[in-house]
């Protein structure tokens, strides 16, 4: 994805539901890692153009922790659907999600059952959730992560 490439995520509740499937997917595996903070936080502050600061970043990251501590997977997954509505956001908000996960390096069984539970909450087939990982993973490994 390319810098500035949320900017037609412009109303606060879509970014925030992209923001949130990021974190979703950092705390599949019960460990949200110095590498997955990391990715995200790059993602956010490179995909907004620096739109959304450090400190902001910080204070969503918070507040969406503690919504998903309160209200569980589950619902938060369908909030975020329901946030994103088309197809197409939707698909941006799987691969931002998967790009956290893959950020350690490795794709764990919690984190692989979030994937096809994710991509049926957000109605994407799951082939074409598989293909998203390989193209994922290629990508890490061609960059030499």
């Amino acid at each position: 994805m390319e810098p500035g490439a949320l900017d037609r995520f412009d109303d606060e509740p879509k970014l925030e539901a992209l923001i949130e499937m990021m974190v979703l997917a950092a705390s599949a595996d019960g460990d949200f890692s110095v590498e997955e903070r990391r990715r995200l936080e790059h993602n956010v502050l490179t995909l907004t153009s620096e739109r959304v600061d450090v400190a902001k970043c910080h204070t969503i990251l918070a507040r969406l922790e503690k919504r998903l501590g309160e209200e569980g997977r589950e619902q938060r997954l369908a909030a975020v659907k329901l946030a994103l509505g088309d197809q197409a956001s939707r698909k941006v908000a799987l691969d931002l999600a998967l790009q956290v996960m893959a950020a350690d390096g490795i794709l764990r069984t919690s984190e692989r059952e979030l994937i096809l539970e994710t991509a049926e909450a957000l109605e994407i087939d799951r082939g074409e959730a598989a293909d998203m990982v390989i193209a994922v993973m290629n990508a890490r490994s061609d960059a030499g992560a």
